[in-house]
């Protein structure tokens, strides 16, 4: 598995560096727990794109990407959070029996869907990088099984796409720039915004008839909005940081309608 990750590396450097990565990876994870494995495998991928996108802490993208990586975990988590919500709620309304989960492309985008919300709400409350990661390998699994799925479990392009460019967004974020206690409770109250008003939606206990798509981004373009009239010096950067963070959003407004 590790000579396919390393693949992810420019091929130059993996042709200088490769074999010196490669030994003290097997060096690091001889006798280790699974955990710590995954945990220097996604090291690994997230220093090789970080290397392709030519992203540090030290660039202008790497500092962009640090800023948005707290509202893209807390905007996955809101996603794939309504996500099961809308399972949940249309299951126990149901006058049949609460359906079993099956070994099916339908239950991967379902179990995916939930270790994206751990890993999202560890990540904002507690370790960032575990959650972080958990919440990139669910988006990736959502987007294949949602591929898999084709039409006839929602949308097989743009979801997938968006699931992707948000996993991608968390995995290249620089992991020496940390986000702060602030910008992950902001994050934890935009997504707690977005999903508490639709699920109460999905179940009835809101007095409108109508599941309106664009929701999710005017909550998140708030705190984008209050944070860029602030800080006029990061206004510039606040606003990409929220477009960054938007993707899944995106798609929700897609597949919903407005």
């Amino acid at each position: 598995m590790i000579g396919l990750v390393l693949r992810l590396y420019p091929r130059r450097y993996r042709l200088e560096a490769g074999e010196e990565i490669l030994a003290v990876h097997r060096e690091s994870v001889a006798g280790a727990r699974v955990v710590d494995r995954f945990r220097e495998a996604a090291d690994i991928v997230g220093h090789a794109l970080r290397m392709r996108l030519g992203v540090s802490s030290a660039t202008g993208a790497g500092r962009l990407l640090a800023e948005a990586a707290p509202q893209v975990a807390g905007v996955a988590a809101a996603y794939c959070g309504l996500h099961l919500s809308r399972w949940y709620v249309a299951a126990s309304l149901s006058p049949a029996p609460f359906p079993a989960l099956d070994a099916d492309t339908w239950t991967v985008r379902l179990l995916a869907s939930a270790l994206v919300v751990v890993g999202a709400v560890t990540a904002l409350t507690s370790r960032w990088r575990a959650g972080a990661w958990a919440a990139v390998v669910g988006l990736v699994v959502l987007a294949v099984a949602t591929v898999v799925s084709g039409p006839a479990f929602g949308d097989p392009v743009v979801t997938p796409a968006m699931a992707l460019l948000a996993a991608l967004a968390l995995a290249a974020a620089p992991p020496d720039l940390p986000p702060g206690t602030r910008a992950r409770a902001t994050a934890g109250a935009t997504a707690a915004a977005v999903w508490l008003p639709v699920t109460a939606l999905y179940a009835g206990a809101l007095p409108v008839s109508t599941d309106h798509g664009l929701w999710p981004l005017l909550v998140l373009a708030v705190p984008g909005a209050a944070r860029a009239l602030r800080h006029r010096s990061l206004r510039l950067t606040g606003t990409a940081a929220t477009l960054l963070a938007c993707p899944l959003f995106l798609a929700y407004a897609h597949t919903i309608g407005p």
